[in-house]
């Protein structure tokens, strides 16, 4: 389960034990608590039933939930960019189910922190988090 900033590229992943709209809701809630709650303004979500809980999750967390148009993945295009940098990560031909937590937070960790040409080479933690880090 991915959530991604529109403006920050900034990328939230959780695994989630069976896709359904109850294991997928708890998943965005828990992630975007992580998160200062300032920072979420609106969450857009793909047309799959999985999402079937978006009122719970714009409840809980006080945000708008809107939803694209049928058959328009463009309006949800840093998220599709973002499912092409996973693939990079990890190939089409890879079980992601066989990956651990920790080589995920591993991928989420390092792109989080790649310098993006579309953020004026900063990271989506510093954009996010309106913070120069200096990593090591």
């Amino acid at each position: 389960m991915t959530l991604v900033d529109r403006k920050s590229r900034y990328l939230l992943a959780q695994r989630v034990s069976k896709v359904n709209a109850k294991n997928v809701t708890q998943a965005m809630i828990d992630l975007l608590h992580t998160v200062t709650p300032k920072l979420v303004r609106t969450l857009t979500p793909d047309r799959g039933t999985e999402f079937a809980g978006y009122r719970e999750v714009g409840q809980e967390l006080e945000i708008q939930v809107y939803f694209p148009d049928p058959h328009a993945p463009q309006q949800r295009g840093t998220n599709e960019n973002t499912n092409g940098l996973i693939r990079e990560y990890f190939p089409k031909d890879t079980d992601l189910d066989k990956l651990t937590d920790q080589e995920i937070t591993k991928f989420v960790n390092d792109l989080n922190n790649r310098p993006r040409k579309v953020l004026g080479w900063k990271s989506p933690t510093e954009v996010f988090f309106r913070k120069k880090l200096h990593l090591v």
